[in-house]
C-alpha cells in the first residue's frame, strides 16, 4: 500500500450492508399511506440523501401540492424511521455485502485506518448488528453534520475524526450524490455501481466483490495522477 494513503472511508447504504430495501420498504409504507406513486425506480432518487430531503422527494409525487407544518413533516420523517429501525434489526452479520470484511481485515493489517461516512442517524446500529464495531476507527452519521451529501462534510467529518488530511484518503460511495461528496473533500474516489452513472469516479466498479486493496491503491494513484 502507497504509504502516503492512510484510510478508506465508506459510505455505509449499498457499500458495507444492502439496506435499500429496509429503507424502501419503510417508504413505501408512507407513501401508500399518503396515496403516493412510490415505486423501486423513483427510490434511486433517495440514495445518500437525508431523511428530510427524501421525505421533500417523496411528497413531490403528489399531483396536488401537499401542505404540511413543519411538524407534521417531522412526525412524518420519524414515523418513517421506526419503520426502518424494525427491519434493519433483522441485520446480521451474513448481510455484510462480498469482500467488504475481507477487505477491512487486510486493511487494518497494512496499518490503513477505516470509517463510516453515512447519511443514516441509524450507522451505528447497523455497524452494530452486523458485529463490525472493531472494524471501523469511527462512525459519522447524520447526527454529527449539519449538511447532508453532495456536501462534502460527513467525509471531512471522518478524516478529522481519524486524524488524517482529506487528501490522505479514499472514498467509497455508490450514490451520486455521494461521489460529488468524495471528490468535493478531495479524497481519491471509488464508486460501486453502473460506470455510466459515475463518469466523475477515479475508479468504479460494479461490486463490492471488486473491491480489494489493489483497487483502492489503483484509485489513490488515479487521484494522484489526475
Amino acid at each position: 500500500m502507497n504509504p502516503s494513503l492512510k484510510a478508506v472511508v465508506f459510505d455505509l447504504d449499498g457499500v458495507i450492508t444492502d439496506t435499500a430495501e429496509h429503507h424502501y420498504l419503510a417508504w413505501k409504507a408512507i407513501g401508500d399511506e399518503l396515496g403516493l406513486p412510490f415505486t423501486r425506480s423513483f427510490n434511486e432518487n433517495l440514495k445518500g440523501v437525508s431523511r428530510m430531503e427524501s421525505l421533500r422527494l417523496l411528497l413531490s409525487l403528489s399531483k396536488e401540492p401537499l401542505r404540511f407544518t413543519e411538524e407534521q413533516l417531522e412526525a412524518l420523517a420519524t414515523r418513517k424511521n421506526e419503520l426502518y429501525k424494525r427491519l434493519i434489526m433483522e441485520i446480521t452479520p451474513q448481510d455484510a455485502l462480498p469482500g467488504i470484511p475481507e477487505l477491512l481485515d487486510e486493511l487494518k493489517r497494512r496499518g490503513v485506518k477505516t470509517a463510516i461516512a453515512s447519511a443514516s442517524k441509524n450507522a451505528f446500529t447497523v455497524i452494530d448488528n452486523l458485529r463490525m464495531n472493531d472494524r471501523f476507527d469511527c462512525i459519522v452519521d447524520a447526527a454529527q453534520i449539519r449538511n447532508s451529501k453532495p456536501d462534502p462534510e460527513v467525509f471531512l467529518k471522518a478524516a478529522e475524526l481519524l486524524g488524517v488530511e482529506p487528501e490522505a484518503c479514499v472514498g467509497v460511495e455508490d450514490a451520486v450524490a455521494g461521489v460529488e461528496a468524495i471528490r468535493a473533500a478531495n479524497m481519491a474516489s471509488i464508486a460501486i455501481g453502473d460506470a455510466a452513472a459515475f463518469p466523475e469516479a477515479d475508479l468504479v466498479l460494479p461490486s463490492t466483490g471488486e473491491l480489494t486493496v489493489e483497487r483502492v491503491r489503483e484509485a489513490w494513484e488515479r487521484k494522484r495522477k489526475a
